[in-house]
């Protein structure tokens, strides 16, 4: 039996945000973050001496420099522009809508103690990962702390995720819509930058065990493992906008950008970003398909220091592509999901 659309409410499941630029709150934060298991999947113990003892000591500091440098007025990109987003989506539904971080605050306890103050008698909760692919490190970890904090708080209404969106015809609209002017002007190359992941996590998260990073094309090849696999969902999204927009081929590429460490997939952005002046590549737009919002590796990795890369390297012009962040279209998609499945269609539902 459906639960009535008047007793669903939608939650907004984002990555989160140190709550300051101070390096206290920065070094918290990564602790967190890093510490997760789908994050850095090392035995507990080792990856609590490489983390605690390594990575975050030198990298606090340094990373609340970075924050310094988008940080707002508001605060924090990531969390403000969410809660844009938010409000938006709250103006074209019916039923309470709040945010959750994965790590940091809103925490999902206090999103769902929000809910139900507004609704005591909630029967479903909607929740809304805002990553576009499948990860263990991003999708796959949103899913599962949800699903922790709801069971071990035992509340009394269902808990429901929407399914990656990677390649679902009204994301790739938006998305398109979104970068669809920038391809008025003249320009060499767009470059579709998307987070990096260890190889390791691609075979984890493949199911057959055999398929994922098996061969050169097993992107191409048709397999159960492309449910689950980010490296198949990335190159995916990246068809089916060049598809939309009628880009040229030979005038885009792919790459991926915050590797730490080997073994991550390739190509690398920021050596990208150094080898295509050279290579004739002088007017370069880039965007970052695997954020939904504006946050520290857009908005610093890509557009500051990505920029300086590809600029001191020879390039004449560069020009970083916004993320969805409250785009019109993007709205709607998010508000014709939540109707689509209020309606009975389970084809959005994660199984």
């Amino acid at each position: 039996m459906m639960t009535p659309i008047s007793r669903r409410a939608i939650l907004l499941l984002n990555l989160g945000s140190p709550d300051s630029t101070a390096t206290k709150d920065v070094h918290r934060y990564l602790m967190e973050f890093l510490m997760d298991k789908r994050v850095i999947d090392y035995p507990y113990l080792f990856r609590k001496i490489l983390v605690g003892g390594i990575i975050v000591p030198f990298r606090a500091a340094k990373s609340a420099e970075a924050y310094q440098t988008i940080w707002t007025k508001e605060g924090s990109p990531l969390i403000v522009l969410t809660r844009q987003l938010q409000a938006a989506l709250q103006g074209q539904v019916d039923v309470p809508v709040e945010i959750a971080m994965r790590y940091g605050n809103p925490s999902m306890e206090a999103a769902c103690a929000r809910l139900l103050e507004k609704m005591p008698d909630l029967e479903e909760v909607i929740a809304i990962p805002l990553y576009p692919h499948y990860a263990m490190a991003s999708y796959e970890t949103a899913v599962e702390y949800a699903t922790d904090i709801h069971r071990k708080n035992k509340y009394p209404f269902r808990l429901s995720f929407i399914k990656p969106f990677y390649n679902e015809s009204h994301y790739l609209q938006a998305l398109s819509e979104v970068i669809r002017p920038y391809l008025a002007g003249e320009y060499d190359h767009i470059l579709f930058s998307y987070h990096g992941v260890p190889g390791r996590h691609i075979k984890k998260t493949d199911p057959t065990k055999s398929h994922c990073l098996g061969s050169a094309a097993c992107c191409e090849t048709a397999s159960p493992a492309h449910a689950t696999c980010y490296r198949h969902q990335c190159f995916t999204t990246t068809r089916e906008i060049v598809r939309l927009l009628d880009i040229p081929e030979g005038k885009y590429s792919n790459s991926f950008q915050s590797r730490l460490g080997k073994g991550w997939l390739e190509p690398f952005t920021d050596i990208r970003l150094e080898e295509m002046p050279k290579e004739g590549i002088k007017k370069l737009l880039i965007l970052c398909p695997a954020f939904v919002s504006d946050c520290l590796e857009t908005l610093e990795e890509i557009a500051i220091r990505g920029k300086e890369t590809f600029m001191n390297a020879g390039g004449e012009s560069y020009a970083m592509i916004p993320c969805l962040n409250t785009h019109p279209l993007w709205v709607q998609a998010l508000a014709g999901w939540v109707r689509d499945y209020a309606a009975g269609d389970q084809s959005m539902i994660l199984e």
